[in-house]
């Protein structure tokens, strides 16, 4: 893994690595080298398989991080490409071009996150939310709670309990007395 690693740091500026295991590690690139390093990636370095896209709303930073999780099914290794881009101006390069189901994850972002990926087939059309008109769900400054209280009735007879105090009458019911 050390010798992928040595020829993607002469091609591409990596910020960071992080070895999470000895068949899984993270590199940290430019937003603009991304698509750049996961074509490498698949064409040079044998990582055949599209695994995973994801993305972390770091609301503090006003960033997003998007992860890009590739697999090389010959050497059995797992690598993680992670960038960051502008919660502001949220855009991304599309990578449908290099496996057609890339697609599907970038038109899930842009619903829940409201990431765009210019370029990507049906990106605008609607995913999951069928007539959605608030802010992205997943994003960290929607507010599930108030979303709950002016969409959802409250039902009678519900009470919440203290799990504390819930577990100690029902593990210790004689005490009460």
């Amino acid at each position: 893994m050390d010798n992928i690693f040595d020829d993607i740091q002469k091609r591409f500026e990596i910020t960071d690595i992080v070895k999470q295991d000895k068949n899984l590690n993270f590199l940290t690139c430019k937003k603009e080298l991304t698509v750049s390093l996961i074509t490498h990636l698949k064409n040079i370095e044998g990582f055949s398989h599209f695994v995973l896209l994801t993305a972390v709303d770091w609301i503090e930073d006003e960033k997003f991080q998007l992860t890009y999780i590739l697999n090389n099914p010959d050497k059995r290794i797992d690598i993680g490409i992670r960038t960051y881009i502008d919660r502001g101006t949220a855009t991304m390069d599309t990578a449908h071009h290099l496996w057609e189901h890339v697609a599907t994850y970038q038109r899930e972002l842009k619903e829940m996150f409201g990431i765009d990926f210019p370029g990507s087939p049906r990106v605008d059309e609607q995913f999951i939310l069928e007539g959605w008109d608030d802010i992205p769900p997943y994003r960290r400054d929607f507010d599930t709670l108030k979303y709950a209280e002016e969409t959802f009735f409250p039902r009678e007879g519900r009470k919440s309990n203290d799990p504390a105090e819930y577990m100690k009458k029902k593990l210790y019911p004689d005490e009460e007395k």
